[in-house]
């Protein structure tokens, strides 16, 4: 089974458990909420719709792009304040432009003996930068999220007007995988950070979203 999906059932089950309520909490999702969305992710893992035929065929995965799309949506609605829905959103661009820059002196060639997968590596860095650039719970798993959803658009759109003989699907195998990890990855970071934080202060942190660059 796929990274991305073992790990999708893996957090369906602590959340049926109610091992992440207070997480979800913070990110104003219901238990209910976050099941349906890890249900649409993997069933639309299995279906990819076609987008643009020609030398550059480029197709798009729901799970990895619609339904992420659709979570990002929902958390930027539901973010506490105007703040929080800019910082997100400037984080994510952060984000992608890290992923890109990096890809250009990545080499995908499984025989170069590369220490760690490249997807892997995008995965983690987008976890952290996320984090690093979004704080909040929300903020970070938007920039973690949607940083390796936008970069992989930058890379479609690129073979397209370079009318290569490829073809490129949106949100597909690697790239699900990829987004999956990260958004764990920067929610997870938030997570410690926030409770080791409020354990220092011996009390409840900042409502997630309203931090500010002095507080943090």
């Amino acid at each position: 089974m796929p990274a991305g999906m073992t790990i999708l059932v893996v957090a369906a089950a602590l959340i049926y458990f109610g091992v992440a309520q207070r997480m979800l909490d913070k990110m104003r999702l219901t238990d209910t909420q976050a099941l349906l969305f890890i249900g649409l992710m993997v069933a639309g893992s299995f279906i990819t719709v076609p987008i643009l035929s020609g030398r550059t065929n480029i197709g798009l995965n729901v799970g990895g792009t619609l339904v992420p799309l659709g979570i990002v949506i929902y958390l930027l609605v539901t973010a506490d304040s105007a703040y929080e829905r800019v910082r997100a959103s400037i984080a994510a661009v952060v984000t992608a432009a890290i992923i890109f820059g990096i890809a250009q002196y990545t080499d995908f060639d499984p025989s170069s003996g590369a220490i760690i997968d490249p997807l892997w590596l995008f995965s983690i860095v987008a976890g952290i930068v996320g984090y690093l650039a979004g704080r909040s719970r929300r903020a970070a798993f938007i920039a973690g999220v949607l940083g390796i959803l936008l970069t992989d658009v930058v890379h479609a759109v690129r073979a397209r007007m370079a009318n290569m003989n490829t073809t490129t699907v949106l949100g597909g195998a690697g790239v699900f995988d990829a987004m999956v990890i990260a958004g764990i990855i920067a929610v997870a970071l938030a997570e410690l950070v926030g409770e080791a934080r409020e354990r220092l202060t011996g009390g409840p942190g900042v409502p997630d979203g309203l931090e500010r660059e002095g507080e943090e």
